[in-house]
């Protein structure tokens, strides 16, 4: 039997290298990213982490010499979830369907909030 060590949740690398762009006072390179975090991680690693997470438009990222800077594009984790949800909305063929399953969804108190969000009265 091998001691194989247990692969990470999905998202946590991500969550991690986001939080230390979130906590600098500016965009950091990957190096510095490393530096940052506490998750044993090569350079190479955390410059893929970046790569993908600026695919996905979570992060900027602007030359520096012969590495990229990066600065997150969202401010926090409740902006990333605000992305998050409105990507999975972007991607339904049917907006109207897919928002009114997702309100449909919601909890009594949820739905108070979107109202109230919204400006409306029950």
């Amino acid at each position: 039997m091998t001691d194989t060590p247990a692969r990470r949740p999905a998202g946590e690398l991500e969550a991690q290298v986001l939080a230390a762009l979130w906590a600098a006072a500016g965009p950091l390179t990957p190096q510095q990213v490393q530096q940052a975090i506490t998750a044993d991680l090569a350079r190479t690693t955390v410059a893929t982490i970046l790569a993908r997470l600026h695919e996905k438009g979570t992060v900027a990222r602007t030359k520096t010499g012969r590495a990229f800077a990066y600065t997150p594009t969202v401010q926090d984790a409740d902006g990333l979830a605000a992305r998050r949800m409105r990507t999975e909305l972007e991607r339904g063929r049917d907006r109207s369907t897919v928002l009114a399953r997702f309100v449909s969804d919601l909890s009594d108190e949820d739905e108070r909030l979107l109202r109230d969000l919204l400006g409306e009265q029950p």
